[in-house]
């Protein structure tokens, strides 16, 4: 489940990584930890760039000034600021064009047509579903019960 504060702090993130020039590709707030981390993952919004140290640094430094601002986090909490990386979790509109024809396992939850799990190749996504291909036939998934999309191994 998604820590509700997770939605006011990319209210507030997006605006700030694109002033930086930064999309803003994921927000997580791990209260399992002591102290709790909040994780925001960055990159270019220029796709030849790289995620680079100075990128986080500065996105951490702007960031963690307007959250301070704002008091949004009320206990002591760990800022991290990084690249998304290359965990092939696909979360970005821009992660859905870049791995288009890549095949990819997609969870869901609730199931489809009586599965919770689908593979194929991507295709691409709109605001209602996810559409893959299997065997050169698109299958339409509903976006709104896709819980994670991932690229498979050899891809």
């Amino acid at each position: 489940m998604v820590h509700p504060l997770v939605t006011q702090v990319e209210a507030l993130a997006h605006p700030v990584a694109e002033e930086l020039g930064l999309e803003l590709v994921n927000v997580v707030f791990h209260t399992n930890q002591y102290p709790p981390v909040l994780r925001v993952d960055i990159r270019p919004l220029d796709p030849e760039r790289d995620t680079s140290h100075a990128h986080c640094e500065v996105m951490s430094e702007v960031l963690g000034n307007r959250l301070d601002e704002v008091d949004l986090v009320e206990s002591n909490y760990v800022l991290e600021i990084s690249s998304p990386g290359l965990d092939g979790v696909l979360i970005s509109d821009r992660d859905f064009t870049v791995f288009k024809g890549f095949p990819v396992q997609v969870s869901l939850d609730p199931p489809h047509k009586g599965r919770s799990e689908w593979q194929g190749s991507l295709i691409g996504r709109d605001e209602q579903q996810l559409i893959l291909s299997q065997k050169g036939r698109p299958v339409k998934l509903p976006r709104s019960a896709v819980q994670r999309v991932v690229l498979q191994a050899g891809s």
